[in-house]
């Protein structure tokens, strides 16, 4: 069992490798300074089936817990990578797709760190309305970057230092930014933002 398990597991892992490979842009995670455990999360398409988005895990896989106490002791920052792109045409030319900007990955950071809360005080069935209710804000806080949520953080990418939009909530932080021909965000908990840093992933390897 404990064979087969471990067989199903590597092709999932593979699978995955599989879509990240598909992009068209450069992937981005935490740089070598970051020792710990390395994950492939999932990617975003297109109807196309275009890769337009995706995320890269370090450190404890995190979990949705009610318990806030084992919550708190996860460790975790991921990061969110999105193709940079101006509006264009939707392949079949019938619409348009909207750019991709800064915001986007804000809101991609956002969502994601929600997507892993659930206040302790929460009862199970109302969850799905409270997150509802948390979205549609991460989306408004996201579309006004220069407003008073946020603040502003330098972090390394590839070396270079880059200016990150940064806030802080009860459940973990959010950032994002912009590297060389993507956008970039990040959520985490258990871990501050002020000592990471960024850059390309030159194998995937090490993520699965």
């Amino acid at each position: 069992m404990e064979t087969t398990s471990r067989a199903e597991g590597a092709r999932a892992a593979r699978r995955s490798a599989e879509s990240y490979l598909r992009a068209s842009f450069a992937w981005y995670g935490l740089d070598e300074a970051f020792t710990g455990p390395r994950w492939l999360m999932q990617v975003g398409t297109a109807a196309d089936g275009t890769v337009q988005h995706g995320s890269t895990g370090h450190g404890d896989e995190p979990s949705i817990k009610s318990d806030a106490s084992a919550a708190e002791k996860e460790r975790f920052a991921v990061v969110v990578t999105v193709a940079a792109s101006p509006v264009r045409r939707t392949g079949d030319g019938t619409g348009v797709l909207d750019a991709t900007t800064v915001s986007s990955a804000a809101w991609l950071a956002g969502s994601g760190l929600l997507a892993h809360t659930w206040p302790a005080s929460l009862d199970h069935a109302l969850r799905d309305h409270w997150l509802d209710q948390q979205t549609e804000t991460a989306f408004e806080l996201a579309d006004d970057l220069a407003g008073p949520a946020w603040s502003t953080l330098s972090l390394p990418v590839d070396g270079a230092p880059v200016p990150f939009h940064y806030r802080e909530t009860e459940f973990g932080w959010v950032l994002a930014g912009s590297a060389s021909g993507v956008h970039l965000g990040a959520y985490g908990r258990g871990m501050s933002a002020y000592g990471l840093g960024f850059s390309q992933i030159k194998d995937l390897g090490a993520y699965t």
